[in-house]
């Protein structure tokens, strides 16, 4: 979710690198237990390793959370301003050694941040496109925020702002976000922070189970003194005042519906078995990390056919005719699972595509394994979401992790359609992933689980192995904008995290590592990692060049046995855009050794920054890393770039043109020459970015079925400045059709 800024005390200059690292201090955020230490070797990893997460000199890093686990390694999670600016989806984490040195980070930006920040839309005008959003009564609106939306892995000046008030149906509270373009007034996106789980109360959990509670004097108070204190409250059917149930000998609720504490010790028992979850098997200490104990409120008003997490606590309706209070275990542990979520990663898991499918998947799976872990001869384990309370009125549940599909909306194998899927569906493809995972493919107990395409059989590792993978992921590896899929920034999928995962905790290419593979593949989320006996890594140093026209450059590129004997390792490269060719002194090297490439660009090379594949290959393995490459333009007041980018279905991507030496001030009749491949134009959105950020549509998906875009526009950019990097940004707005980008030029 975008979330404001944390607060900010305690600055911890990085000097040298341009960086500046803060500390926060906030209640939500895990607090941070290891100490100095660790956070110091952090701050001395992002410094040195600015490049991996796609640092700027305008960036400034704020700690959010720190903490070791048993084998003595550090997590230290980041939140990232820009000139200022809070930047969405540029959180970062650090991960180190138990000696303190540097084992790696996770980063959703694919490049440094380079951007105007001074808006063309102004606050107010934002402030009422949100308020005209909003649907039921408006209570009160905040100011809009300015700040860097980086969630699809570029940044943009965007407004946030949070309107307040009661949904149409009169009693579910909703705190809608509601972003929009600073520069054009579009709208980007909207979220509501309160997570609501709607059904029928044609079911309620019940049976004899211990509860915590707190004497005083002579009444029992249901306020768990184990748990953080936290307590359960009677909403008395209103929305406002919430009175703690007390008793007088602490033998509560009958297990009817009709006796009101029967609600209240479901939700009590699903609070304190979900914060023990989280505790004794993942070692996190309670839902918000620090102790605290989560509030349940029942009895929430009148006929409320609904259940919510807003952040702080728990709220449950009593359904239709107050008659079935919404209370079931595992829709507890769900929606619980999502405040785990937004407190280990900064401001959670972006809340739409395919990483809010990650966010609802996680809550999916959480709130199935609290069930497990509950086993309760009433409510047993089952991999189905909401079973009890019946939200489809014909006994059947949400959602089913082991086939996904039998909804009839969710996806259960991977598609460049799926980031455009609601998020309870795009769900879909981690929770069949899951499932795989623990108890594998096929026919099992619980369900039979079907492959994708043409992948081999799953066989599973068991629940404990998966779910503490799946925690590691989320709690060391991911950020909020890591997807399933990612050409934007390839490292940052749950594919690569939840193997990074398995390896902490099992070993490179264990038993658990190899099932982790087989599960992805299982939904159509691929990879190329092997376990070949003899294995290798290479980098590239430094990992970006930049160079005029008719120049060249060089970088190290270094290879490292990671495991078996060296062999010996022959360079390559992708494919390479016009102008540009790579040689390697020596060509080859033994695992181990290192080689020089340089790196030169014609005099005709066209401008702009493009990701150059270096490929070294052993007789066991072929391993890659990237080398940015950025071609200054010409002087003058042109320039042109003819590298192909691909177009995937629902995807948006650039190509940048880099102008430099113009002394004039650009035309009113300045052209923009475009040549794209595609079956289906009508899917396409194509605009110019002005090195400012400042967005010109050429194209709004006009031309309906023709192919291909082969077209000449006259823009006035007689208000811009000429020199800096220009990008020309296409948008695929639909399914099935795809293409690529061929050349375009800029003559101002």
């Amino acid at each position: 979710m975008l979330r404001s800024a944390l607060a900010l005390a305690g600055v911890t200059m990085l000097v040298g690198s341009g960086l500046v690292v803060t500390t926060t201090s906030a209640s939500a955020a895990p607090p941070s237990i290891p100490g100095p230490a660790l956070v110091a070797a952090a701050d001395n990893a992002l410094k040195e390793h600015s490049w991996a997460v796609r640092s700027s000199a305008r960036d400034r890093y704020a700690v959010h959370s720190s903490k070791r686990d048993a084998e003595g390694r550090g997590t230290v999670r980041y939140t990232r301003t820009y000139d200022g600016l809070r930047v969405y989806g540029g959180d970062v984490v650090i991960r180190t050694e138990a000696d303190g040195d540097y084992a790696g980070s996770s980063v959703g930006l694919a490049a440094p941040l380079s951007l105007a920040t001074t808006p063309k839309v102004s606050a107010t005008k934002a402030r009422k496109a949100a308020i005209a959003e909003f649907s039921g009564k408006v209570t009160g609106t905040g100011s809009a925020e300015l700040f860097v939306d980086a969630s699809s892995g570029t940044g943009r000046l965007a407004w946030e702002t949070v309107v307040t008030g009661w949904a149409p149906d009169g009693q579910t509270p909703s705190k809608l976000h509601v972003i929009s373009d600073a520069l054009t007034g579009a709208r980007i996106g909207s979220f509501d922070e309160v997570e609501s789980v709607v059904g029928t109360g044609n079911s309620i959990y019940a049976g004899p189970v211990p509860i915590d509670t707190t004497l005083s004097g002579s009444t029992y108070n249901m306020i768990d003194p184990t748990r953080g204190n936290g307590r359960t409250c009677d909403m008395n059917n209103g929305t406002s005042t919430c009175t703690t149930f007390t008793d007088a000998d602490n033998v509560w609720g009958t297990g009817a519906a009709s006796n009101r504490q029967s609600a209240a010790v479901d939700a009590h028992f699903g609070a304190a078995t979900t914060f023990d979850y989280f505790t004794e098997v993942h070692g996190r200490n309670g839902i918000f990390g620090n102790g605290t104990g989560v509030p349940s409120r029942v009895h929430y008003g009148n006929a409320y056919v609904n259940a919510f997490w807003d952040g702080a606590q728990m709220t449950y309706g009593d359904g239709a005719g107050n008659a079935r209070p919404l209370v079931a275990l595992d829709v507890a542990g769900h929606e619980m699972s999502h405040g785990v979520t937004e407190n280990v990663v900064p401001g959670g898991l972006t809340y739409s595509g395919e990483s809010g499918g990650l966010n609802e998947a996680t809550s999916d799976i959480f709130g199935n394994m609290v069930e497990f872990y509950a086993n309760t001869p009433v409510d047993p384990g089952d991999y189905q979401v909401g079973e009890k309370i019946n939200i489809n009125g014909n006994g059947t549940p949400l959602r089913y992790m082991y086939d996904p599909t039998l909804d009839g909306k969710s996806h259960g194998c991977w598609s460049t359609g799926t980031n455009s899927l609601d998020v309870h569906y795009s769900s879909g493809v981690a929770n069949h992933f899951f499932f795989n995972l623990a108890e594998g493919s096929g026919a099992t107990s619980y369900g039979t689980s079907p492959l994708c395409g043409s992948a081999p059989p799953v066989t599973g590792i068991g629940r404990e192995k998966a779910e503490k993978i799946w925690f590691r992921a989320l709690d060391a590896y991911f950020v909020s904008n890591t997807r399933y899929v990612n050409t934007a920034q390839p490292t940052n999928t749950a594919r690569l995290h939840t193997l990074s995962a398995a390896t902490d905790l099992y070993g490179l290419c264990s038993t658990e590592y190899k099932a982790v593979m087989a599960a992805w593949t299982s939904v159509n989320v691929t990879g190329t990692e092997s376990c070949a006996a003899n294995d290798f890594t290479v980098s590239a140093t430094p990992a970006a060049l930049t160079l005029d026209p008719g120049t060249s450059g060089t970088a190290t590129v270094g290879t490292t046995v990671i495991r078996g004997t060296a062999e010996e390792v022959t360079f390559s490269t992708g494919p390479l855009p016009a102008g540009v060719s790579v040689s390697f002194a020596p060509s080859s090297v033994t695992a181990g050794g290192s080689t020089t490439v340089t790196v030169s660009a014609a005099a005709t090379a066209g401008s702009g920054t493009v990701a150059i594949t270096l490929v070294g290959t052993s007789p066991s393995v072929a391993r890659t890393t990237t080398l940015s490459l950025t071609v200054n333009g010409l002087p003058g007041c042109s320039g042109s770039n003819g590298t192909d980018v691909a177009i995937a279905d629902n995807s948006t991507v650039e190509s940048t043109i880099v102008i430099s030496g113009c002394a004039a001030t650009p035309s009113t009749t300045s052209k923009v020459e475009v040549h794209i491949v595609h079956t289906y134009i009508g899917d396409l959105v194509v605009s110019l970015v002005a090195p400012d950020g400042s967005v010109y549509t050429l194209q709004s998906r006009s031309g309906g079925s023709a192919d291909n875009i082969d077209q000449t526009y006259t823009v006035n950019l007689s208000s811009e400045v000429a020199n800096g990097s220009w990008r020309l940004r296409v948008q695929d707005a639909a399914s099935l059709d795809t293409g690529y980008l061929n050349s375009w030029s800029l003559n101002l």
